[in-house]
């Protein structure tokens, strides 16, 4: 396909939201660098129509990194002896939740491996009740722990979450097979998310994209598999190493570059399919260039997620190796993260909870 071909796919998808599998695998192959900045530009100004030059913030917390999963990309799974394990104590999980206060996030991430024991439901039942009473019921609160049951899912909510993100990280069953043990369903998965629309949350998914035995197609099918379940917002991002895992373990050096641009193309194409939701810029594009997430921005994503975990914990919260800013407590975070924002453009949105308009317009 010649370049005013894929020119003319970028510009009608632009006008009208619509790409078959076909014409994603043709944009996510797009090496051109004027053609990716065409897909870029395009996604930024559909960004702008529909939500502004605006980024929202998710003050991170990563409560511990105890998990009962065991997936074969992840740094923090059950099989990996080679870390400190922790959970963050209630006082320290409300530090965290003062300091977002303190900076005016207006919002915030629990974030931590997947547990499901009746003692930890009840803990970030508790958790969460105390943070709204904290802050006066002004904090916006997301989750992402992870698989529950139903009931699990409408408790929280009751105690004052209303985002959830559960990544999907693949939508072809057989590759999700490869990603993970047999213990782990991909049925499973997918009625965890029914759960969360059943239970009223706004709902996030997400993809890992990048990795062998991946095709363009399987990526395109991805976008359109979030496009089908009308997600609300969505994190994902490209696949990066983790020594302590199967995957992990004697795979080459990734090529930086290569993963960077898939990165930002998969982020492109879904604001072009999906032009209202929230887009997370996440924290690996950073670790694949110190000027990552801001690229994201520029590609279309909205959400940022600055972290507010205590340094002493960071090491032993590494879905990947050379995870940045481990070193960087909340305050550097978040002055270095402003400067790098205004300085593309963009503007913060301080003291909102950034929800997501597609929600709203359910």
């Amino acid at each position: 396909m010649n370049n005013l071909q894929i020119s003319s796919i970028i510009d009608k998808a632009e006008k009208n939201h619509h790409l078959d599998c076909d014409e994603i695998c043709t944009l996510l192959a797009i090496e051109s660098d004027e053609l990716l900045q065409k897909l870029f530009q395009a996604a930024y100004r559909i960004k702008l129509a529909e939500i502004g030059n605006i980024v929202s913030l998710r003050g991170l917390i990563e409560i511990g990194n105890i998990c009962r999963k065991n997936c074969y990309y992840c740094g923090i799974r059950s099989g990996n002896h080679n870390l400190s394990r922790y959970l963050l104590t209630q006082d320290e999980i409300l530090h965290c939740a003062e300091l977002a206060i303190k900076f005016n996030y207006g919002s915030i991430v629990l974030q931590g491996g997947e547990l499901n024991t009746p003692d930890f439901i009840d803990f970030i039942e508790d958790t969460l009740i105390k943070i709204k009473k904290l802050s006066d019921n002004q904090l916006g609160i997301t989750l992402s722990l992870g698989e529950q049951t139903l009931e699990s899912y409408q408790r929280w909510f009751a105690a004052g979450a209303h985002r959830y993100l559960l990544r999907i990280e693949t939508s072809n069953e057989e590759l999700y097979k490869k990603l993970h043990p047999a213990s782990h369903s991909f049925k499973e998965r997918l009625n965890s998310l029914d759960y969360l629309r059943r239970a009223n949350y706004q709902v996030g998914s997400g993809v890992m994209f990048g990795f062998e035995g991946q095709s363009y197609s399987d990526m395109a099918n991805d976008l359109l598999f979030l496009k089908k379940l009308d997600v609300d917002m969505v994190g994902m991002g490209p696949y990066s190493i983790h020594k302590d895992t199967p995957m992990g373990a004697n795979h080459p050096p990734l090529d930086n570059d290569k993963q960077l641009k898939l990165g930002l193309k998969m982020i492109a194409v879904l604001r072009l399919i999906m032009p209202d939701i929230n887009i997370a810029s996440t924290t690996v594009l950073q670790a694949l260039s110190p000027m990552g997430r801001e690229a994201g921005l520029l590609a279309g994503a909205n959400v940022i997620m600055p972290n507010l975990s205590d340094v002493v914990y960071r090491k032993s919260y590494q879905l990947y190796d050379n995870k940045p800013g481990i070193d960087e407590n909340a305050l550097e975070s978040r002055e270095n993260l402003e400067k790098s924002i205004h300085s593309i453009g963009e503007k913060i949105n301080y003291g909102q909870w950034g929800d997501s308009r597609h929600f709203a317009k359910r």
